[in-house]
């Protein structure tokens, strides 16, 4: 069969579920996975043809798509910060807004001068020591090691499945990561002081269940999502209690928050005894990340 031929009848199984712009961009993904072949490679060579055993990887991944499984999760990959990052259903794949963390903390070193920032000595001199919570695929960690050379970086996680995946996305990209596991929420002490503590924790309540869509909810781990409405700031209390604690004195908490809860973390952070405190919004206008130091 045409790869062409097939392409019609790909995208227009997709459609009750996706929008066309999405399906064929779902398209080229499976052709470059599969394939290796790039979108102009596939209008260069109209009559390409798939094997019988091409045709059944290609219906495999379709239905897959009709049942609203994430392709990241189906192809096993996806990409951050220009990195690429094995994903699997044990870690949530990263976000946009998450990049635009990574980001904030980037810009905001490279107008430091990093041998002032830390009062912490470890072996390599000049190391800007920084801890990231709640690691997941590692996204946040190995993309921070990548752009900040002087960085020595520390992830935490309580999933050692979703270490196994952290480990081996820092192998792909080339980085050494500290890996800890263990429970933020039982955390009563750090080994170390750092200049940066940064987290994106669970933030979405029960109650916004309705709102989060259907590949999203039924195909990514819960446990590294969802709060109780009742204490929705839990983890924000205990990594901020933490974080002023074992900041050095010029350290800044960087975190990733619930975009409805900016005031009720900006005054949470207050209570904990941070006093210059920084809420910015997403490229979409929501509240999302806060810094915070003494």
């Amino acid at each position: 069969m045409q790869l062409n031929t097939y392409k019609t009848q790909f995208i227009s199984s997709l459609l009750p579920v996706v929008g066309e712009a999405e399906a064929q961009s779902f398209f080229y993904l499976v052709v470059e996975n599969l394939h290796q072949l790039r979108r102009i490679d596939l209008a260069l060579d109209p009559d390409y043809k798939i094997s019988e055993a091409q045709f059944q990887q290609w219906e495999s991944i379709r239905l897959r798509l009709q049942n609203q499984e994430p392709i990241q999760y189906i192809l096993g990959s996806t990409s951050f910060y220009g990195l690429p990052f094995t994903v699997n259903p044990a870690v949530l794949i990263p976000r946009p807004e998450t990049e635009e963390l990574v980001t904030w903390i980037v810009e905001h070193f490279s107008l430091l001068d990093l041998n002032l920032t830390s009062n912490f000595q470890l072996p390599t001199s000049n190391l800007l020591p920084i801890l990231d919570i709640g690691t997941g695929s590692g996204c946040i960690a190995i993309a921070l090691a990548k752009n900040l050379p002087e960085a020595q970086v520390f992830a935490l996680d309580v999933s050692d499945k979703a270490l196994e995946i952290a480990r081996l996305n820092a192998q792909r990209n080339a980085v050494q990561i500290h890996f800890i596991c263990q429970n933020i929420l039982e955390t009563t002490r750090l080994d170390h002081q750092f200049d940066v503590i940064v987290s994106n924790p669970p933030y979405v309540r029960e109650l916004e269940k309705h709102e989060i869509q259907a590949n999203v909810l039924e195909h990514e781990p819960h446990l590294a999502l969802f709060v109780a409405d009742d204490d929705a700031l839990l983890f924000y209390r205990k990594i901020g209690e933490l974080a002023f604690e074992f900041l050095t004195p010029k350290g800044n908490l960087f975190v990733e928050i619930n975009q409805y809860l900016g005031e009720d973390t900006l005054q949470l952070f207050r209570s904990i005894g941070f006093t210059n405190l920084e809420l910015k919004k997403d490229l979409y206008g929501n509240d999302r990340m806060i810094r915070a130091s003494r």
